[in-house]
């Protein structure tokens, strides 16, 4: 296979070594110097969001520096931390002191809120201070809790959820954060005395985001490369015997109106292990696994020549998920954890993950399905090897094998797929210089050359400048069974440019211009297709935004395209189509009541025709309890014949009611009008112990006009978190 890029991966490799020797020189960890001392507690501690004696004898971190709406000095508002631990848990207190008058500002009371639209206090724990994962507590002003796995140094996977305790207690001019995480809930290493922490806060009512050890405001407040030192002062207890069970019941009643069967009744059981094979390295075991309590899909109208990525909720594949899913690119993804039990059930699985030591991790996982007779798919075989060695300062080397076997009778040639990959992903010490190196092969019956991807990146985020290139190769035989690539037989090469500027004064914080491009080319290098946008970026300093943007499109068709994506007739390949859009979008402040984003894009389309897009978002809360929302699209395609005038609208009100921080309700109602279908989901949560729920789960689906019933669902489930 012979194939030459302008810029090649060897290139790319050449560059981003050459940067990486720049930037390792000076890998000494930036905030070193910021230490907090940890000791053991000299009496009971109770979590009640008020100070115990024990407290007063705990080292205080205060003095935070602010982030935004500048990092250039300390915080305004005064934050006061302490931390402590017993054989059991470690314990942290958080006195958070406001400004003025009036209320605090929350969405709810529901868990894992959205960090930009709530006060909160939320610390980052890095247990072998490696400064490229670990774990995120914390909550809103009215007592909402936030936990999740960190990845990739500064990212937060809040679909991760564990056992911990929580208290927030409100005053006339603070509000107090008091948590016991216990030891068992987290993975770190014995006799590791030191771990990587930083704290941070957000204030709505002051726009201010600070931290306690300093960040520059480019990097959200989570990023690993900027923690302080958490020094024990004896190394942390062992956690002991770390074995959870988490049985379930179940039991449902469905019916399928437009098949015309009868009511079908569900009861089930199952339930997951979760097993510490060391303080840092988990079996996860499931059998008979059921996720009806995981949220609906948002939908959206599909307006694409490709799949669209819908992303995991389960709760069985998210510890350490980033082993798994993060290897490569969003559109090149060897491994998607969706794609296993998408059309059969998962009779049993088990994941192994976590690290071996500082610079090593590990996951492992074999998942095995039963047959599936309305797909015509046999029972499957499902497993994954990766591993991942941290190198330099805070990049790693990171391998991938995974293997689909077919376990029944299969139809010859799709007996099994196999995917083997490595990435080298770079991290300077600062985090200002990131970067990829990837390759993978695929090995699939039927299926011999041009079954190869090589990728990269390279990326310079500094607070003036962003600086991002890409390279990508799919080979046209490439196969991932178990992945998410939408897209083989193509190169890519995806520039861009941001330049930001912050006036001293005024209502404007920043504003910049950014240019970013995607070519496409097929594996020849002939041009297939590309989008360049030309957009201006504005901040307000009550951190509203506006971007007003100019987008180039020209796309040559490699497979016939129905462009409404409803069934008409398709385009046919070689169809070559060019065109010029116009978006303007605006955010509103996330400090008010009401909530709102306005968005309009007006431009051509296929077949010399026209597109006008307008998409409303908006938001209105009642603190804390009541949280609505309702996202709306407007779509109207003007084409020629046989396509004609063709308008969708999308529409989707959302309610959150929040009884406590323990109860919640959901009512989502989804209208899509280009598949004709209006989708409710209803789900009550109740956790009445820490990481134990009972839900009760409502579905439908309907067609609009006329108003016809299509299916129907409800489910009642009872888990249990048992720790031995």
């Amino acid at each position: 296979m012979n194939f030459t890029h302008p810029l090649s991966p060897g290139k790319l490799l050449m560059l981003m070594l050459f940067c990486l020797f720049a930037f390792t020189a000076s890998a000494q960890k930036k905030n070193a110097a910021y230490q907090y001392h940890i000791r053991k507690a000299t009496g009971p501690i109770v979590i009640d969001g008020m100070m115990d004696a024990a407290w007063y004898k705990a080292d205080s971190a205060a003095n935070f520096f602010m982030v935004l709406p500048m990092d250039t000095s300390k915080a305004t508002l005064q934050t006061q931390v302490r931390m402590t631990y017993d054989n059991n848990n470690i314990y942290i207190i958080a006195t958070c002191y406001t400004s003025g008058s009036g209320q605090y500002m929350v969405e709810s009371m529901k868990r894992d809120f959205a960090f930009q639209k709530n006060d909160n206090f939320i610390f980052f724990l890095d247990p072998f201070d490696a400064r490229t994962d670990g774990f995120s507590f914390g909550a809103n002003a009215a007592g909402g809790q936030w936990d999740g796995t960190m990845y990739e140094g500064g990212k937060v996977d809040l679909s991760w959820d564990n056992k911990w305790v929580s208290v927030v207690k409100n005053y006339p001019d603070r509000w107090v954060f008091e948590a016991a995480i216990p030891f068992k809930s987290i993975r770190y290493k014995k006799g590791v005395d030191v771990w990587g922490i930083n704290f941070s806060r957000n204030d709505l009512k002051t726009t201010e985001k600070s931290a306690w050890a300093p960040v520059p405001r480019q990097f959200p407040t989570a990023s690993l490369a900027y923690t302080g030192s958490l020094v024990w002062d004896e190394p942390p207890p062992e956690a002991g015997t770390n074995i959870s069970l988490i049985p379930y019941a179940l039991g449902g009643v469905s019916k399928d109106y437009q098949a015309k069967t009868g009511t079908t009744w569900k009861k089930e059981i199952g339930g997951d292990a979760k097993v510490g094979l060391t303080s840092s390295l988990n079996l996860d075991l499931t059998v008979n696994p059921d996720f009806s309590q995981v949220d609906v899909d948002q939908q959206v109208v599909n307006l694409n020549r490709y799949e669209l990525f819908f992303p995991e909720k389960r709760q069985f594949f998210l510890e350490n998920g980033d082993l798994f899913a993060n290897f490569g690119y969003s559109d090149i993804r060897p491994f998607f954890s969706r794609r296993i039990g998408l059309n059969a059930p998962i009779r049993f699985g088990t994941r192994l993950t976590g690290k071996i030591d500082k610079d090593w991790r590990v996951g492992l996982m074999d998942i095995q399905t039963g047959e599936a007779d309305a797909a015509a798919m046999p029972a499957q075989n499902y497993g994954v090897l990766t591993l991942q060695r941290r190198v330099f300062a805070r990049s790693n080397i990171g391998f991938m094998f995974i293997n689909k076997d077919a376990t029944g009778a299969a139809t010859p040639g799709t007996q099994y797929n196999r995917n083997v990959g490595m990435e080298f992903n770079l991290a300077s010490s600062n985090n200002l210089l990131t970067g990829k190196l990837l390759g993978i092969k695929s090995f699939t019956p039927g299926l011999k050359g041009h079954d190869i991807v090589a990728a990269g990146h390279l990326q310079y985020l500094s607070k003036y400048w962003t600086a991002y290139l890409q390279d990508e190769f799919v080979g046209k035989n490439y196969t991932a069974g178990v992945g998410y690539v939408p897209r083989t037989g193509y190169n890519k090469i995806s520039p861009l440019l941001l330049r930001n500027f912050f006036p001293k004064a005024g209502g404007i914080l920043s504003h910049g211009v950014q240019l970013v491009s995607n070519y496409y080319f097929d594996e020849h290098f002939k041009r297939t297709d590309n989008e360049s946008t030309l957009a201006y970026l504005i901040t307000l300093r009550n951190r509203s935004t506006f971007t007003l943007s100019a987008i180039n499109d020209y796309i040559k068709l490699l497979v016939p395209f129905d462009p409404t994506n409803t069934g008409k007739p398709l385009l046919p390949i070689g169809t070559e189509n060019h065109w010029n859009t116009v978006d303007a979008q605006f955010v509103s402040k996330p400090q008010a009541l009401f909530t709102y984003l306005a968005e309009t894009a007006y431009g051509g389309y296929y077949q010399n025709g026209h597109k006008t897009t307008v998409t409303m978002q908006v938001g209105y809360r009642f603190q804390p309890y009541v949280n609505i929302a309702v996202n709306s699209s407007f779509n109207d395609l003007r084409m020629e014949q046989p396509y004609g005038n063709t308008s969708f609208w999308l529409i989707g009100p959302r309610t959150d009611i929040t009884v406590s921080n323990k109860l919640y309700f959901t009512t989502y109602i989804q209208y899509n009008g280009q598949i004709r279908n209006i989708n409710t989901n209803i789900r009550m949560q109740w956790r009445y112990k820490p990481a134990s729920d009972f839900f009760i789960v409502y579905g439908d689906n309907n067609t609009p006009s006329p108003f016809m019933v299509k299916n129907r669902q409800l489910v009642v489930k009872w888990t249990y978190w048992c720790n031995l």
